[in-house]
């Protein structure tokens, strides 16, 4: 069963920034498209960004110009750099696959901002 270990969140103040980490323990991981997604209090998970085995990215509008992902195929890794982070942008963040989260969860990792 492949497995998803999300990291490097925090408490960061508003304007600061934060990278996030996603080691999956797949051997096919290089041909997966991966994305991180997001869920805050009292609201459904969402999709914040993605990236195909060879590199395209797509962003969500609200973090446009903000969010950078990228992966790592040879560590099986994907991270998400946030900066200029907002007071909406806290939320538990986690990775999986796209279109379709087809793999188990994670524990996620959690992300506050403050003001």
């Amino acid at each position: 069963q492949v497995q998803l270990v999300e990291s490097g969140g925090g408490l960061v103040q508003a304007g600061g920034s934060l990278r996030l980490s996603c080691v999956v323990s797949a051997s096919t991981f290089s041909i997966n498209a991966m994305g991180w997604y997001r869920q805050a209090p009292g609201k459904q998970r969402e999709l914040v960004a993605a990236i195909r085995s060879g590199g395209n990215t797509m962003y969500a509008d609200p973090v446009k110009g903000r969010f950078t992902i990228s992966r790592d195929n040879a560590k099986n890794t994907v991270y998400l750099i946030m900066s200029s982070l907002r007071r909406e942008d806290t939320a538990v963040y986690y990775c999986n696959a796209v279109p379709l989260a087809t793999l188990s969860w994670g524990q996620g990792t959690q992300v506050t901002v403050s003001s």
